[in-house]
């Protein structure tokens, strides 16, 4: 597999990948969607665009035979730290081990670049096999929740006024 950073010119196909796993009927079609927790966009364009022009954030991809086939986001947070965030595999390539290298790949960018010795991220508390499969990585509940921004249609339209994030992490 061959990574790259996503560019600019990526939004368009990056922004149709994220929608594409997390939300609607095409979403369904792999296990990590949150189609039944959320309707409305995962995420925009113009946010996409604004991770890929900020100082110390990155969209590490990777790409198959139709285009882009996976994505995570990593943002520096503070000396130790980064964040993880919009892991997306296209839904037809789920369970080929290609969200698993995403995840090795970010935690050696965080070490080499930011020299992060933690990697967080938040998961819908709900998505309890979501969680599981970030914990068989070595990832662990860190015991705070946040809250899930209800009132913020650029993140999804809640179908619960019970969704709210866990925070994982791990040492790298």
């Amino acid at each position: 597999m061959n990574f790259d950073y996503a560019q600019a010119k990526d939004v368009d196909a990056l922004h149709a990948l994220i929608e594409s796993a997390y939300r609607g009927e095409s979403a369904k079609r792999g296990w990590t969607h949150e189609a039944d927790l959320l309707g409305g966009q995962r995420t925009d364009a113009k946010a996409l665009r604004e991770i890929i022009a900020a100082d110390r954030q990155v969209i590490l991809l990777t790409r198959g035979g139709k285009g882009i086939a996976g994505c995570v986001q990593l943002s520096y947070v503070k000396d130790g730290v980064a964040y993880l965030g919009l892991l997306t595999v296209d839904p037809a390539l789920q369970a080929a081990g290609l969200g698993k290298e995403l995840l090795m790949q970010s935690e050696q960018f965080v070490r080499e670049n930011w020299q992060s010795a933690a990697i967080e991220m938040t998961v819908i508390r709900q998505r309890t096999d979501l969680i599981a499969y970030y914990e068989r990585r070595g990832y662990f509940r860190t015991g705070e929740n946040r809250p899930f921004p209800h009132n913020d249609p650029r993140f999804g339209l809640p179908k619960s006024a019970e969704l709210e994030f866990a925070v994982l992490r791990k040492k790298i």
